[in-house]
């Protein structure tokens, strides 16, 4: 079970661009407030850093629905191969991203092939609750019909591999948005990108 931004798409550097712009509209007083938000989703953006910007919020949301329509979306290094292997072994694969299907859209333009990726994909609007809880990671294995001790999840961010963890599943850490040593207590393992990560 694959995150999507930092995980399968290298997009995390964009969101920063896109966020830092905000937050010095907004937030002058609070430099880097773009790295805090890292990995969180844009209801918990809101509710912890846009609470009093009620009337600025589907503005912000405009912006940014805009600026996923113009994103560059580049695979991590190695994850096509990787992916495309898995599928070969009949493993199953799905997305679970806070993502939502507009944005998906924009996803499925960039890469007709990506549909054909995975068994399952699962965005925003099949959640209840947001990661960290464990909800969408137990929702894709009730998909699939499995355990969740049967499952790997492949996340970059806290929240991320907090709610794999959450879910009781093995997770594997990608060192795409934070360092290694910052989520290490939060995986099994840790990788870089996918060149050096075979499958077995």
């Amino acid at each position: 079970m694959f995150d999507l931004d930092g995980v399968v798409f290298d997009t995390e550097s964009q969101y920063s661009v896109f966020w830092g712009e905000q937050c010095r509209l907004y937030h002058p007083d609070k430099p880097g407030l773009e790295d805090k938000i890292k990995g969180q989703t844009l209801v918990q953006i809101f509710d912890k850093y846009f609470s009093e910007l009620k009337g600025e919020q589907p503005v912000i949301v405009r912006r940014l629905d805009e600026f996923e329509r113009n994103m560059k979306f580049e695979y991590v290094p190695g994850f096509l191969d990787f992916v495309t292997a898995l599928r070969g072994k009949g493993v199953k694969t799905a997305v679970v991203t806070s993502s939502n299907q507009e944005k998906m859209k924009s996803v499925y333009a960039a890469h007709s092939e990506f549909r054909q990726l995975f068994d399952a994909i699962l965005t925003s609007e099949d959640f209840e609750r947001s990661k960290p809880d464990p909800d969408c990671y137990l929702k894709a294995a009730a998909v699939f019909g499995v355990s969740p001790a049967d499952c790997v999840v492949f996340e970059d961010s806290f929240n991320g591999l907090k709610s794999g963890r959450a879910a009781g599943m093995t997770v594997v850490g990608l060192a795409t948005t934070n360092t290694e040593e910052a989520i290490r207590p939060y995986c099994d393992k840790v990788i870089k990108d996918y060149l050096q990560f075979t499958v077995g």
